[in-house]
């Protein structure tokens, strides 16, 4: 399962079944979980630690030190779960001090060319498509989806189900189930399709919709639309998802209409 044209230092940890292709690098102080398939050319740096049934394509560079001056060396990681697929020419840097590990959960999908910088934290069920690049100290949450060329300023953040057109300049936070777009990025309406795909209710749908008219297009003054939120709409736990992620946001979010 292991070519012996591939390169894996002694003191890295395999588990059963894991495939290296030839020309591949899996350098010391690395575990790589059942099932993996390191491809040719792909190269798993120190202090990466990979789950089950991960597919490293080809020329993707797992596990780098950050991109960041201030980094003096320290002994933090990249953690990736299960079942993700890494695509041609991914790099994922390690973390920094901040957060000490650069993070991703499951089932996600990082198309060629995709960056993920330090301290990055990707939840479950992600797509990021080409060419995507992600600054450091950014959450992205379950089931959101970037399409190719988004390119995300440091320390904002992703909501769960949200969608970001392709060719993005993120520099505010995007609220859970939301599809942004256009220049400045700014709401275009809730992702609705991702929702009924992912067995959302139209009722829910609707529910969704409610709070966003709310905060988008009947209230220009963020306070007062949230405290509307609050009187009118019945409790639910997307309203108060949605209202979280927004009061945590301390350098705001995209504009409305």
């Amino acid at each position: 399962m292991i070519s012996p044209l591939a390169f894996v230092h002694p003191k890295a940890e395999l588990g059963s079944n894991v495939v290296v292709e030839p020309f591949a690098m899996i350098h010391q102080d690395t575990v790589i979980g059942d099932g993996c398939h390191i491809m040719s050319h792909a190269v798993i740096m120190p202090k990466t630690r990979m789950g089950k049934n991960n597919r490293v394509f080809p020329h993707a560079v797992v596990g780098a030190i950050p991109q960041d001056l201030k980094f003096k060396g320290e002994e933090s990681l990249v953690e990736i779960g299960d079942d993700n697929t890494i695509r041609e020419c991914v790099t994922i840097n390690r973390g920094t001090l901040d957060r000490m590990t650069t993070k991703i959960g499951n089932n996600c999908l990082l198309m060629a060319y995709v960056h993920l910088g330090h301290d990055v934290i990707v939840g479950n069920h992600v797509i990021i498509a080409n060419c995507a690049q992600i600054a450091g100290h950014i959450t992205i949450e379950d089931y959101a989806v970037l399409e190719g060329k988004v390119a995300a300023q440091q320390f904002v953040n992703i909501g769960k189900h949200a969608f970001v057109a392709g060719a993005s300049l993120v520099r505010k936070s995007v609220p859970p189930y939301v599809r942004v777009a256009k220049e400045p990025l700014q709401y275009i309406g809730i992702n609705s399709v991702g929702l009924g795909r992912r067995g959302f209710s139209q009722e829910k749908i609707r529910h969704i919709e409610d709070i966003y008219r709310i905060i988008f297009i009947r209230e220009k003054n963020m306070s007062v639309a949230l405290e509307r939120v609050e009187k009118e709409i019945p409790d639910s736990d997307e309203k108060k998802e949605i209202l979280n992620f927004i009061r945590n946001q301390k350098d705001g979010i995209v504009r409305g209409v």
